[in-house]
């Protein structure tokens, strides 16, 4: 998934005379947090509603600046961009480093859209396949090639269909896969596979009962 798939155009920005106060009613009727700044049609910055918040506050070191200051005096400088081509996990990457709720993209120098933290939860629902009626399991598999065609093939052996799979590291030698299948009988699923002798770690194992 790229970030074109995800991203809000045509997007909203101000010019940088606008008003603290302006861009705070704007933030307020359309429902949104980040506004990038243009000056001459050309990305200068990012406003916020938290950075007007802050710069009118009276706790401000500065002290609070007055409503009818340009957004230009307290925006963000220089502003962090994407690509409409990078991977949605890029755009996660670039955010989670640099701590920053929206991610402006550029083609040259002409803003094309805008991703924000929200927009990379929804990729994250769609790239998992959670919002299609299905089930989950965890398998803990050697990190090592074939283990995951090995997996595959079992659930292939059951008629049973792969919406989705994801994997992360959870030891030195091993992974954990994450996957959703067209079924909802997933804790059957999951004996099958413990008696194929895959380590399943989702859903758990039920106690049988002693007498």
């Amino acid at each position: 998934m790229l970030i074109k798939d995800v991203m809000h155009s045509p997007v909203l920005t101000v010019d940088a005379s606008v008003t603290l106060e302006a861009a705070y009613h704007l933030m307020l009727q359309r429902n949104i947090r980040h506004i990038p700044v243009t000056q001459e049609g050309r990305l200068v910055g990012m406003i916020t509603d938290r950075d007007i918040r802050l710069a009118t506050s009276p706790f401000a070191p500065q002290g609070p600046y007055p409503t009818d200051t340009p957004v230009g005096t307290v925006m963000t400088q220089p502003v962090i961009t994407g690509d409409a081509l990078d991977p949605v996990e890029e755009a996660a990457r670039v955010m989670r480093e640099r701590k920053i709720g929206a991610l402006p993209i550029l083609e040259g120098q002409e803003i094309v859209g805008i991703v924000t933290g929200i927009d990379l939860l929804d990729a994250l629902l769609r790239l998992t396949g959670v919002q299609k009626p299905s089930g989950r399991l965890e398998v803990c598999l050697d990190d090592r090639p074939g283990e995951l065609a090995r997996l595959s093939s079992a659930l292939a052996q059951q008629n049973i269909n792969i919406h989705s799979l994801l994997t992360y590291p959870s030891g030195p030698d091993t992974v954990t896969t994450v996957v959703r299948v067209g079924t909802l009988e997933v804790r059957k699923l999951a004996q099958t596979l413990r008696q194929q002798g895959f380590e399943v770690q989702w859903p758990p194992e039920i106690p049988s009962k002693g007498l």
